[in-house]
């Protein structure tokens, strides 16, 4: 199956996570297919914007578990996130071409720093987003500890990393996550504003995108690389294989 869809219309590329057998959650085939996909997106003239969404009825799930446990103990996650997630949000943050993440339903963990990275956030009434971390007693990664607290404040965005509670489209729309939010009309959201996106001025739109980085996430680098240091400790940790042990036997992880 092919992890990552991809159409071209009108100037506007979408791309479609597509593992739905997994929640469309990534593993390193889908993360490269992604990256290559954007790199590929930048250098083509006929692409002017574009669309990531995900298959079906879920926008991603995170990071797959599953992928993960397999290599036991011998992985590095700062290594991982440096092969993956880390230059796919540079990725985002650095493409000339406005990026929507079409956040068709739920969202959560390393999939949720990927939809902060785009430049436009469009969800569907029934989409939500978790932070998703902690419950598997791992810190923050993919940008979500600086682009959450960006968005909605520290104290917010602490909250739902604590807690793992799910943040609602329409909370999230109050709160600046989403751009708007859409249920019947939903579609038309996202293909009204990839088009007029397309329409625009590339070069001034690259540009701004430029200063905006500039002037508000002068340290993502820096950031990408502490979340790797703290996740390569988390991942090493007691607390770490008892959340993922208790993710994978459907029970309450024991912190104690």
């Amino acid at each position: 199956m092919t992890t990552l869809l991809s159409s071209l219309e009108s100037g506007v590329l979408t791309l479609s996570l597509n593992r739905p057998e997994r929640a469309n959650a990534f593993d390193l085939e889908m993360t490269q297919a992604l990256q290559r996909s954007l790199t590929e997106a930048e250098k083509d003239p006929q692409v002017r914007c574009v669309i990531l969404t995900g298959s079906g009825k879920v926008f991603s799930a995170g990071q797959d578990i599953t992928e993960m446990k397999k290599y036991g103990g011998d992985i590095s996650y700062r290594e991982h996130l440096e092969e993956t997630y880390n230059p796919l949000i540079l990725q985002l943050r650095e493409m000339g071409k406005p990026v929507v993440a079409a956040v068709n339903g739920p969202c959560a963990g390393a999939a949720f720093g990927i939809a902060l990275a785009c430049d436009l956030r469009i969800a569907h009434s029934r989409a939500y987003f978790v932070v998703g971390f902690s419950g598997i007693a791992l810190a923050p990664d993919s940008g979500v500890s600086l682009l959450l607290p960006k968005l909605i404040g520290l104290g917010r965005a602490q909250e739902f990393f604590y807690s793992n509670k799910p943040i609602f489209a329409r909370q999230a729309h109050a709160w600046g996550i989403v751009n708007k939010v859409g249920g019947f009309n939903y579609q038309r959201l996202v293909s009204q504003t990839a088009g007029t996106l397309a329409r625009g001025p590339r070069e001034a739109f690259a540009a701004g995108k430029k200063a905006f980085n500039a002037a508000v996430l002068p340290n993502l680098v820096d950031m990408l690389n502490t979340e790797g240091l703290l996740q390569d400790q988390a991942g090493k940790s007691a607390e770490h294989r008892e959340g993922v042990a208790a993710f994978f036997e459907k029970r309450k992880p024991n912190f104690e």
